[in-house]
């Protein structure tokens, strides 16, 4: 783990997440308890590659008003990144954020639907070596989403539940292997995560045209 200290963010960075609460661009958690949650994503990451903690370029599924990935983008502060969400006002918001905290070169922020921007011809395709996945979709349409983005041996880190037993049934061996993933680890403790491998590259039928993993998914979450 890097020595920064939990929770810490720079004023400037503090202000913006600040403009997104007032745009209604963040959830009802404290924003503290946020920056917390966010930066739990890089502690997951660390945990699961303890042997090389600090990730290459990265992006953010469903970036919304920039958690984890603002965050993240602090935590490492010269690793590139992508922003992704489709929304044009959440977007906009989080070019500006970029520009204004100066990370213009470092951290590109694209609009554009995940299975547009993870599809065969795509210059984003098995190009990232984490993901980070905060609350884009259910498990199933996370993973079809994230796979395309990852290179071989790279991670998909999600948010997830708390409780006891779920991430078998959530994210089940053999679902994932149609993705080219395996369940690597779980890591509790105040928040809980699901680290993703992507062990082989996802195969080039996906992802699927939009909305087609939601309405049939690669695999059904079991009650567990």
């Amino acid at each position: 783990m890097t020595d920064r200290t939990d929770g810490a963010v720079p004023p400037a960075l503090r202000e913006v997440l600040g403009q997104a609460r007032s745009l209604d661009l963040l959830g009802p958690m404290a924003l503290d308890e946020q920056v917390d949650h966010a930066l739990g994503f890089a502690h997951a990451f660390e945990q699961a590659r303890a042997d090389d903690p600090t990730p290459g370029r990265w992006l953010d599924l469903g970036s919304g008003g920039g958690l984890p990935g603002l965050v993240l983008a602090q935590y490492w502060p010269s690793t590139p990144a992508v922003l992704l969400d489709s929304a044009e006002r959440r977007t906009t918001f989080l070019a500006e954020a970029s520009a204004e905290l100066g990370w213009a070169e470092r951290v590109q922020v694209i609009r554009a639907r995940a299975e547009d921007a993870g599809s065969l011809d795509s210059d984003l395709r098995a190009l990232f070596d984490v993901v980070w996945a905060r609350s884009f979709g259910s498990p199933p349409v996370t993973a079809e989403c994230a796979a395309p983005f990852l290179k071989p041996g790279g991670l998909l880190v999600v948010s997830e539940p708390p409780g006891p037993g779920q991430a078998v049934a959530r994210w089940p061996r053999d679902g994932l292997a149609q993705l080219g993933q395996e369940p690597l680890t779980t890591v509790g403790g105040r928040f809980g995560y699901q680290v993703i491998l992507q062990a082989t590259a996802c195969p080039q039928r996906f992802p699927r045209r939009s909305g087609v993993a939601t309405k049939r998914p690669v695999y059904r979450v079991s009650a567990g």
